[in-house]
């Protein structure tokens, strides 16, 4: 791989900015929007914090905050990683029948994980909510790289805008007037979306009549996933080592194009992550893309990396830590680590902000250890 790719103790050498970006990411899931949110409620007068502070929440609807992003760029990751795992594992000499198999149960064992995040280990399943983060990744990553591993690149790209533009039409020419006859296709009421999973999404829905990772917007995050599977492509095309400068320019100006899509798209059909609508796919994507092109570009292309090593931690174990925070109180070590000493020393004003700090540290730690002892927990 790369010649300014890191080597961790013991570990094949990687491409570096796909374990740092996905750890910036996931750093404001493990308490980094809480430390951000904390700062703006200490300028309450002040726009840019205001700004700031409600980047760090999901709109209600349409739009998009910085919140609405990390989980759709954290499927665009695990798209891009695919290229360089599908290469080690033809290396290693598994049959495309290995590779196929592997990549459903992963699918289906997320669907699983994702059900006992919800619900935890009930019974009661008419009242247990099955739609979930973790299984709206694995089927959406799932179908993605089934697509990369059976289609060439302009077959692929054909299929992505069949996605987007089918998905903008359905929603588009159907209104569901099932609870409000005055709603329109866009509504949490009168969306196709909503009304398929009102009609065959069994159990709980997040939102009641509507579930943001339900059955109809599961297509257009394929889409979302098949964005990050060509920007991995493009990544490992002719060995990442080459043309890094022309490869990070690539991915910029593909970024910026696909913003201008979802922006332009946004006129007719609203940004809306609950609705994983087509402008969101590509406005969001877009961003991902962006955002990859400057991390690959400083990390691995101009090899300034030093300060990646917080992000490494977090990116290899990222979903370690999304697990770990519902099933385990980091609040509780964290406050024992840290409390007294922030009550003592800091001033009061700041200790929501010191607080917030100490959670994510006591998280960060916890994948300290487990990278110090190479215990990567992968699905």
């Amino acid at each position: 791989m790369s010649e300014s790719s890191v080597q961790t103790p013991n570990l094949p050498r990687r491409l570096v900015s796909l374990d740092a970006y996905r750890g910036a990411n996931m750093f404001f899931i493990m308490g980094g929007a809480s430390i951000f949110s904390a700062l703006a409620a200490l300028w309450p007068e002040c726009p840019f914090w205001q700004w700031v502070g409600s980047q760090m929440h999901h709109v209600s609807w349409h739009g998009v905050a910085h919140h609405d992003m990390i989980f759709p760029t954290f499927l665009f990751i695990a798209g891009c990683t695919f290229p360089f795992s599908l290469a080690k594992q033809r290396e290693k000499g598994r049959s495309t029948g290995q590779i196929v198999r592997k990549i459903i149960i992963r699918a289906l064992l997320l669907v699983l994980i994702g059900i006992i995040y919800n619900n935890n280990v009930r019974f009661d399943f008419a009242n247990m909510r099955y739609a979930s983060v973790l299984g709206h990744i694995g089927l959406a990553w799932m179908f993605a790289v089934l697509f990369a591993m059976a289609f060439k690149v302009r077959t692929r790209v054909v299929i992505l805008i069949a996605i987007l533009v089918g998905y903008w039409l359905a929603m588009r020419s159907f209104t569901a007037t099932d609870i409000d006859p005055n709603a329109d296709c866009w509504s949490m009421a009168g969306s196709l979306a909503g009304y398929v999973d009102r009609l065959f999404l069994p159990g709980l829905h997040h939102l009641k009549i509507h579930d943001p990772e339900g059955i109809l917007s599961t297509v257009p995050a394929i889409g979302t996933a098949m964005l990050g599977v060509f920007a991995g492509e493009w990544l490992r095309k002719d060995g990442v080592n080459v043309a890094g400068h022309k490869k990070s320019l690539g991915l910029i100006l593909a970024g910026a194009l696909l913003i201008l899509i979802g922006w332009v798209w946004n006129f007719d059909m609203p940004i809306n992550k609950n609705l994983w609508t087509s402008s969101f796919v590509c406005f969001v994507g877009g961003f991902s893309t962006l955002g990859l092109g400057i991390f690959y570009w400083i990390i691995d292309v101009v090899g300034f990396k030093w300060w990646s090593f917080p992000f490494i931690v977090i990116g290899m174990n990222s979903i370690t830590i999304y697990l770990a925070q519902k099933f385990f109180a980091f609040s509780q070590p964290a406050s024992i680590l840290f409390q007294d000493a922030i009550q003592r020393w800091s001033p009061e004003a700041y200790q929501g902000v010191f607080n917030a700090v100490a959670y994510s540290l006591t998280c960060w730690l916890f994948l300290f250890i487990l990278y110090k002892y190479k215990a990567f927990i992968k699905i």
